[in-house]
């Protein structure tokens, strides 16, 4: 297939890599942009993104945590404008639509909306009144029986995280106090999974895949590469697996280190069983 120089640009913005390089591996992946970028990283192409970004939406990105701290809200509510998400008049659909899911828990948006005639109305009339397109985008809803869920928006509110903690029934304010920490670190450091054993089988062997044709190109023996690829592969859990990160406030201790000490103090099992990170422009699952 014909490659265009607009496509050609699109994923030097989005890895870094030369024009020339750009175009060969969108050619050889017949315009796949994912694809391209695996042949990139296997080539050893400066690749300033680890996999292609979704154009930003516009919106708010909202979070409600209940007072005792066992029920979390998160939802992204998009419009086509910056200008409009700033408006009065959206800030407060977010709000209502926030307030709706955390108080009705719906499965789904078509539920929140059937079952809020006066949410979908001011829906409607909100964007009769900025003639832009809104949808509530997605949300998602945690409770915790033993534990906590914590929260952080990150200014601008596009931006939030929340997280979800079981395991303990006891010392749950300080366990709040390091869950906002470590859902900033979610905000922050882009982890993709909590533990290294939810990482995806087809996501690991892409990553061995990729670092045994790097090893090879650089002209390491083919016995050596099972080894060289394993210590990579840790590298990679240790960047994208939550527990296994550095924690941005104390980089001699990791993300598990910290719930260690509370759990060695409490004699207690917390552990995060999950978290939920929506940013403006993430695909949306």
């Amino acid at each position: 297939m014909q490659i265009t120089a607009s496509q050609v640009n699109e994923l030097r913005k989005k890895t870094g890599a030369g024009m020339m390089d750009c175009k060969k591996a969108l050619t050889e992946a017949n315009g796949d942009y994912e694809k391209a970028i695996d042949i990139l990283r296997k080539k050893g192409a400066a690749v300033a993104a680890k996999r292609a970004e979704k154009n930003a939406n516009e919106g708010l990105v909202l979070i409600k945590i209940s007072d005792d701290k066992k029920i979390g809200v998160i939802a992204e509510i998009n419009c086509e404008t910056d200008f409009v998400a700033k408006s009065a008049d959206f800030i407060n659909l977010a709000d209502s639509v926030l307030q709706a899911v955390f108080s009705q828990r719906p499965t789904n948006k078509e539920q929140l909306l059937a079952n809020n005639p006066t949410l979908n109305n001011q829906l409607n009339d909100v964007m009769g009144k900025v003639g832009e397109k809104i949808e509530i985008s997605r949300f998602a809803i945690e409770n915790a029986s033993e534990g906590v869920v914590v929260g952080y928006v990150h200014l601008g509110s596009k931006l939030g995280v929340i997280v979800k903690f079981e395991g303990t029934t006891v010392g749950l304010d300080e366990l709040a106090e390091i869950g906002k920490d470590i859902a900033m670190q979610v905000a922050a450091m882009k982890p993709i999974c909590v533990y290294r054993e939810e990482v995806p089988k087809d996501l690991i062997e892409k990553e061995i895949d990729i670092y045994k044709e790097i090893a090879r190109k650089e002209g390491k023996p083919e016995q050596l590469l099972e080894k060289i690829s394993t210590g990579k592969l840790n590298k990679f859990y240790q960047e994208n697996c939550l527990v296994e990160q550095a924690f941005i406030k104390d980089n001699t201790k990791t993300v598990n280190d910290l719930l260690k000490e509370f759990n060695s103090k409490h004699g207690s099992k917390a552990k995060i069983v999950l978290f939920r990170r929506f940013h403006l422009g993430d695909e949306k699952k």
